[in-house]
């Protein structure tokens, strides 16, 4: 790692810290390869935009040379952590845990080298289900203190709403979690979201008094739009990062249409791209901070579910909404392509009605019609199999009815697989 740039100076440059402990001591461990580690609960089959600081994170640490730990929450899943929550979370079965785990972790494959002696990707049911309540208790317990535990944020607002008791061991599971890292794994890095901040806390605390060792810990902001909204929700719900939750044109649409103010922050946490070349987006403009938005959209859809899904959703809002030029000295060490050719642009066009559209047309004879099938019961089959996309979005019903609403900028985008692009035009 000689003259690589520090991987702290790094997430802070890029504005991922918000608290971190003994910066300094922090800041030499990491001069050698250290290991570190973030948590995720298992509470959904996928992970959403909201989890792609963390993410980024981990993939920052590993490209400086450092270790990365997954923590999947097979065991704290079953308890559920009350930090950020004004309300107890749903308990989860042994079943729903393990779905969830298998499909994290093909997930997390995408942005994490996880071959021999790189990343870890590990369970924590693995050593707490087995644990023993009353020696937990006497080895572990004893070191923490009610009052202190009561006096953290995640525990003071739950109080006002109550609390119960198998919430409140969280912290002790966690804590226990970064002790058993340290202790196996030599893992002397814990990060999380700023809610997070008394559990890494408890754990550093823990390590001391068991290890006799300083660990460190990092907390990143709670993230916010420019407008106030939480990251990662639509009106629509969650952004999830699979492409069955989240459509690859949807998740592109999302950071197509971020607040301007928010492009430069988005670009330094959310992409790769060298600091150098996204300083300067602050200064942007109209035509030119919306080139820079498609850049930002095209990088983070590219890592989350590959350039072949980037490019295409970047061609597919060209053809629904235009080209949008990106000049080539634009963050140029991006690879999303400058200009689209003829070739890519020329999509083939059906025109109908006016009276039938507003009619409605069943999406299958309209697949049918244009061309995209062979016939009308292949369309059908289609749409089942779900492969059928209108403007993006998967068509979930065979007869559903593509009327004049669905029209947009001109022109309603049929898509069949990841190929076929026909565009259904209102009749002159």
């Amino acid at each position: 790692m000689t003259g690589a740039k520090n991987t702290l100076d790094v997430l802070t440059e890029r504005g991922f810290v918000e608290q971190v402990t003994n910066r300094e001591a922090l800041h030499e461990l990491l001069e050698k390869p250290a290991t570190c580690y973030i948590g995720f609960d298992p509470t959904a089959d996928s992970l959403h935009v909201g989890s792609l600081v963390p993410i980024m994170a981990l993939v920052h640490m590993q490209r400086g040379g450092h270790r990365p730990i997954v923590l999947v929450g097979g065991g704290t899943g079953m308890v559920g952590d009350p930090s950020g929550r004004t309300e107890m979370r749903q308990l989860l079965t042994e079943e729903q845990i393990e779905h969830n785990l298998r499909a994290l972790k093909d997930q997390l494959s995408r942005f994490l080298d996880f071959g021999e002696g790189k990343a870890l990707i590990l369970n924590n049911g693995e050593w707490l289900l087995d644990l023993k309540y009353i020696d937990f208790l006497r080895d572990i317990g004893r070191h923490f203190s009610v009052n202190r535990m009561l006096a953290a944020e995640s525990y003071r607002v739950r109080l006002e709403t109550g609390l119960n008791f198998i919430e409140f061991n969280y912290m002790l599971l966690q804590a226990y979690d970064f002790y058993h890292l340290a202790k196996t794994y030599g893992c002397l890095l814990q990060m999380g979201g700023n809610d997070q901040w008394g559990n890494i806390v408890a754990g550093i605390d823990l390590i001391r008094k068991k290890l006799h060792k300083e660990a460190f810990g990092i907390t990143f902001p709670l993230l916010t739009t420019a407008t106030g909204a939480k990251m990662g929700k639509t009106a629509a719900g969650a952004v999830w990062l699979s492409a069955q939750k989240t459509s690859p044109y949807d998740f592109f649409q999302y950071w197509v249409n971020v607040d301007d103010r928010d492009v430069e922050r988005f670009l330094k946490l959310y992409t790769l791209l060298p600091v150098e070349e996204i300083e300067g987006v602050r200064r942007l403009e109209g035509e030119a901070v919306n080139a820079a938005k498609s850049v930002l959209a095209y990088e983070v859809t590219g890592m989350v579910h590959g350039e072949e899904a980037a490019l295409e959703a970047y061609r597919a809002a060209g053809h629904v909404f235009g080209r949008r030029e990106i000049p080539r000295d634009l963050l140029p060490s991006s690879g999303i392509p400058r200009d689209l050719s003829m070739e890519d642009g020329a999509v083939p066009t059906l025109f109908v009605e006016r009276s039938r559209l507003e009619a409605g047309i069943p999406a299958y004879e309209l697949f049918a019609e244009a061309g995209l099938c062979e016939s009308r019961s292949a369309a059908r089959r289609l749409i089942q199999q779900g492969g059928a996309y209108l403007n993006g979005k998967r068509v979930d019903r065979f007869d559903a009815l593509v009327a004049l609403e669905s029209v947009q900028e001109g022109a309603v985008l049929l898509r069949a697989g990841k190929k076929k692009v026909t565009r259904v035009c209102v009749a002159p």
